[in-house]
């Protein structure tokens, strides 16, 4: 018999995580045994074999699905096919690289003909350059450069870096559905919260409120601590939240609709079919909501951020289920 050890060392050994190797195992890559005497994960040297094969083709950035594709097709033709595309996908990042140069370059030559220093504030650039489309500092080189910046630009974004948590159920004083203006205006419901926030109960490291917009309105919801009942919260009405798993990522300085809604949520339906996970429609709010808002002017704890940050959370579930 061969071998087997355990997962602590597996994970202690190759510097990856319990998570991360009972994930490749759902994922059917690797399999590990138990024995009745002892609860834990045990892998023998095929499994170990294979996990060295997932980490170098991970190194490569090779996705989940293409590695299934390679363990499930005997011979070399496949996995000769996935490393092929991803020296095509290397040269065209090159030669995407090379094009922005080559476009940033006759940009600095044309605000080198510019003068700043009368507004002193390198802002205006950035002001400018969000026109791009259109005109930067008076730009006079090749108009189609511009729309070319975007395209290049667009093709080169790496996508955000997902996380998959579990939010569990918790009873929510709920704003119900409301508009901005009366969330956060005179007698609004975040004024509510200030004076009640003895009702709320606090998490540790994860959000106590979500936020998300629909047809009547957004709605925003905290967490209520035990015992703490719609006389309590009056006129604010207290649900259920059945909470769930989602994909998680953050946004930073963009708080448009389209961004929120449509940009990370692109990233994240395409970061999904890489996983064995789709896009869920929840019961309460569909698919998408915030958390985790930062607005460094608030107080002088964020301040030193020195940017705005929000957490946006997409509900996920198990494919097929």
């Amino acid at each position: 018999m061969s071998t087997l050890i355990k997962i602590r060392d597996v994970s202690s050994q190759y510097d990856i995580s319990a998570r991360t190797l009972r994930y490749y195992e759902d994922m059917g890559l690797i399999s590990s045994s138990r024995s009745e005497d002892y609860a834990y994960r045990m892998y023998d040297g095929t499994a170990i074999k294979r996990l060295e094969q997932i980490l170098v083709l991970r190194k490569l950035n090779i996705s989940i699905r293409d590695i299934q594709r390679i363990f499930s097709t005997p011979g070399s033709e496949v996995v000769l096919e996935v490393l092929g595309k991803k020296v095509d996908d290397i040269d065209e990042e090159v030669s995407l690289l090379q094009e922005l140069r080559e476009i940033i370059l006759e940009f600095i030559h044309q605000i080198e003909k510019s003068d700043f220093a009368d507004e002193g504030d390198v802002k205006l650039l950035y002001e400018r350059a969000k026109e791009i489309e259109t005109e930067i500092v008076d730009y006079q080189g090749n108009p189609s450069n511009a729309n070319r910046l975007l395209d290049v630009t667009e093709k080169l974004r790496k996508p955000p870096v997902v996380q998959v948590i579990r939010v569990p159920g918790f009873r929510a004083v709920t704003s119900g559905p409301s508009s901005f203006a009366n969330l956060f205006g005179e007698g609004g419901f975040d004024k509510w919260i200030g004076k009640n926030l003895n009702l709320i109960d606090q998490f540790i490291f994860d959000a106590h409120d979500f936020m998300w917009g629909g047809e009547t309105g957004v709605h925003w919801i905290f967490k209520v601590k035990d015992g703490v009942t719609e006389a309590d919260t009056a006129p604010y009405k207290i649900i259920d939240f059945p909470g769930g798993i989602y994909a998680t990522t953050v946004s930073i300085d963009e708080f448009s609709e389209y961004d929120m809604n449509s940009r990370i949520r692109e990233d994240i339906v395409k970061w999904l079919e890489e996983t064995n996970f789709e896009l869920n429609n929840h019961p309460t709010h569909g698919y998408s909501m915030t958390a985790h808002m930062i607005y460094p002017d608030d107080d002088e704890i964020t301040k030193g951020l020195g940017y705005k940050q929000l957490e946006l959370y997409i509900s996920i579930k198990v494919k097929g289920q």
